[in-house]
């Protein structure tokens, strides 16, 4: 192998279920030093490759080349649950066989370098989920990876965040493979995207910055959708002709023949055009009926300053179709806030008895792992409605068929996401809780999701750093912890 080739897959098949691939025979390389982009759809097999290339998994077919001795990080999408209990020394300490004597010294490096600070006796699950990004991309970091590979790193950081790690990543003169769905942040510095075809299980290798790759794939589909109209066009006109000769008899049925294997020929011909990433249908939340009066009353919030809480009064009171913006940066309380509106277990909110709380968790703290697909959605389902009518919401976020039976904590983030929304729209909730919904969704789902959300007619409480799509849900009050 090249020695500028740093990863290389050969032919690789993998399948979790037997004979249900989801790859089959990929083929790519990746040079040293080169930053590039896994693309594809929810649950094409973009954590897969990143679990088989750390070893984690293992193909059924063909191989993965790497340099002999190449190390390799990786920045997960979330802090595993069973780690909320470790302090941050404790939870960098696992990176490592034989913990080295100056650990505190390269965890104080790798912070630094991802631009947090924190003291290393605080529990990781105290982290906010902004503050959980920056520990998992210093933790892929503190072994000096050769490959470092990040899974979703813009989820739950702020505007400050987003721009530091650009900055870093660009300056990084290590090979990173990253998977987003931000195609702002990936066209900042990708030099090529690698593309997994859910529905062929094929990867194609591209050159280029994001947006040219996207355009690039754009043009291709359009050149086999034109090739096959015009194949279709002449399918078409032997068909009929072989129809009209089959009946003619003697040299004519002959010709028939030979008209049907040309037929055939033009039929294998025709190019699989590449089914682009389903969209998933609009959709409408419906609101609890009979709510008057006011909703939730906000007195009392407890914001975070120098890592030690502090409780500040506000006043803030939420009647059916309200919008409220929490905002502030990493690490303030925000989301600590959300959860206490939901569990009604801080002085100083008041929450109505009467309303249903629909609360879309960053962390997807509302979902039970162990839980079928199925059974978390019937779960939710509002009186009068049957499993009929939770299937079709479910196929309307692509969630269908085997997804059914399978475990929550077998889904990818991004169908997680999905799974979350699914739920809002079957419990008819007063109001919406939402701690950045658009965290691990596919960005053409996202203005669907907007729209949906802004038809809302209960009440809203947001937190979200994407600027464009809280443009869309068309907030009319803001509480900025930062400015208490």
């Amino acid at each position: 192998m090249s020695e500028e080739v740093v990863l290389r897959f050969d032919d690789l098949t993998f399948e979790y279920v037997h004979k249900k691939p989801v790859l089959d025979e990929a083929n790519f390389s990746v040079r040293r030093g080169s930053k590039i982009t896994l693309m594809g759809q929810n649950g094409a097999g973009k954590s897969t490759i990143f679990k088989l290339i750390t070893g984690e998994l293992k193909p059924k077919s063909g191989k993965i080349s790497m340099p002999a001795g190449a190390t390799i990080g990786t920045a997960k999408q979330t802090i595993s649950r069973d780690d909320f209990n470790l302090n941050i020394e404790e939870y960098f300490s696992k990176a490592f066989d034989v913990v080295p004597n100056n650990i505190k010294s390269s965890i104080s490096k790798v912070l630094d370098a991802v631009n947090f600070q924190i003291p290393l006796d605080r529990k990781v699950g105290d982290l906010s989920g902004g503050q959980q990004a920056r520990l998992l991309l210093a933790y892929s970091l503190i072994q000096n990876p050769d490959i470092l590979l990040l899974d979703e790193p813009t989820n739950n950081l702020d505007k400050e965040g987003i721009n530091h790690l650009l900055s870093f990543l660009i300056m990084y003169d290590k090979t990173v493979i990253v998977i987003s769905h931000d195609a702002d942040f990936l066209n900042c510095f990708t030099e090529g995207v690698v593309y997994l075809d859910v529905f062929t299980k094929k990867t194609e290798l591209y050159v280029g910055d994001y947006y040219s790759v996207v355009e690039e794939i754009g043009r291709r589909v359009e050149r086999e959708k034109m090739k096959n109209a015009q194949l279709e066009k002449r399918i078409k006109d032997r068909k009929e002709k072989v129809n009209f000769f089959a009946n003619k008899g003697g040299k004519m049925r002959k010709l028939a023949q030979k008209l049907r294997e040309e037929t055939e020929d033009l039929e294998e011909n025709k190019v699989d055009v590449r089914r682009e990433d389903r969209t998933i249908r609009e959709f409408e939340i419906p609101v609890q009926e009979d709510i008057v009066g006011d909703i939730i009353k906000i007195s009392k919030v407890k914001i975070i300053n120098n890592h030690e809480p502090v409780f500040k009064n506000v006043n803030k009171v939420l009647g059916r179709k309200d919008r409220l913006l929490i905002s502030g940066p990493n690490g303030i309380g925000k989301s600590t806030l959300l959860r206490s509106l939901v569990g009604g277990s801080q002085e100083g909110i008041e929450v109505s008895s009467k309303i249903k709380i629909g609360y879309y968790s960053q962390d997807f703290s509302t979902l039970d792992y162990d839980q079928k697909v199925f059974d978390s959605l019937m779960e939710v389902l509002v009186d009068g409605l049957g499993e009929q009518e939770m299937r079709s919401v479910a196929a309307g976020f692509l969630i269908t068929g085997d997804l059914m039976e399978n475990k929550i904590g077998a889904l990818s983030e991004g169908q997680k996401g999905l799974l979350s929304f699914a739920r809002l729209v079957l419990m008819k909730p007063a109001i919406l809780i939402l701690d950045e919904p658009t965290n691990h969704i596919n960005f053409r789902h996202i203005p669907v999701i907007a729209k949906a959300i802004n038809e809302y007619q209960g009440a809203i409480i947001i937190i979200s750093h994407m600027e464009e799509f809280i443009k869309e849900i068309n907030v009319n009050d803001i509480l900025d912890l930062s400015k208490l």
